[in-house]
């Protein structure tokens, strides 16, 4: 498939993917459920009930859990999510990771080498994915758009979740994808920045040492109030659930926040940059 055959930003379901959403579906009616009914039963919206059902999202545990007790599955869908391969354009290690942010209450993310897959755009995307090494098919490049934008739902889709993000000024020096396409990432980024439960701060190139020189971190809270982190390199990721590694890294965020710019001035120097 080429670049232009198909700009969906959903990803394309998987066999698997869509075999649960038909039994899921059948447990559902055989219950006298519609998604309308069962949704706040569950906790989850009808929408999200319905991408589940078509084989366009991956089911959280929490997820799963709920629908097995509210249609009395017996351990069915439990069995068959654990058949379920992830939708593709995400690696392998990153998918224990994503599938705990479409759970998460509080997202905490430090990044010092490319704007935040959460916060890119189409175009800043692509430009990663076209200089990828090995270089990558078109097709497989929509792929990974199709995922890096149903991911991004996390932030419309999740109004309750508080997302932190601080980002190296130079990252916007750097002009992936030309200086247009940076323009239009800051420009996202400051309409991101205005919805309530997203804070987006910079760190200023002139600051010298600060406490995230080790490297890209990602921290997250569950709903139960469990902290877990991830950090990833060039060919792979680390999932952290350590109780003492994860004090450490939510240490060094904490004093990240307070050496980077405020919000309010970081705000102030994207428009700056935005129009430079």
């Amino acid at each position: 498939m080429s670049s232009s055959t198909s700009s969906s930003n959903e990803p394309e379901p998987t066999d698997g993917l869509k075999a649960f959403g038909a039994v899921l579906k059948s447990f559902r009616k055989h219950a006298g459920y519609t998604q309308e009914s069962l949704a706040p039963e569950i906790g989850y919206s009808a929408h999200f009930l319905a991408s589940i059902e078509q084989g366009r999202r991956f089911p959280p545990v929490r997820f799963v859990e709920r629908c097995e007790a509210a249609l009395d599955a017996f351990g069915t869908l439990r069995v068959t999510v654990t058949q379920l391969s992830r939708q593709r354009g995400l690696a392998s290690w990153f998918r224990r990771w994503a599938q705990l942010e479409q759970e998460a209450v509080s997202l905490y993310t430090y990044e010092c080498r490319m704007i935040p897959g959460l916060l890119q755009t189409e175009a800043y995307a692509r430009a990663l994915f076209v200089d990828q090494l090995p270089p990558l098919s078109d097709e497989q490049i929509q792929s990974h758009l199709a995922a890096r934008a149903e991911r991004q739902k996390l932030l419309t889709d999740r109004p309750n979740t508080a997302f932190s993000f601080i980002l190296e000024e130079h990252l916007f020096l750097r002009h992936v994808g030309g200086v247009e396409v940076t323009q239009e990432a800051i420009r996202h980024i400051l309409e991101l920045n205005e919805r309530r439960n997203i804070e987006v701060q910079v760190m200023p190139l002139a600051s010298g040492s600060h406490a995230g020189l080790a490297g890209p971190l990602q921290l997250l809270e569950t709903p139960e109030n469990k902290w877990f982190a991830y950090n990833e390199g060039q060919r792979n990721g680390q999932f952290i659930s350590e109780p003492k590694e994860i004090s450490v890294l939510q240490a060094r965020y904490a004093r990240m926040r307070s050496q980077a710019h405020t919000l309010a001035d970081s705000a102030s120097l994207l428009e700056r940059m935005r129009g430079a």
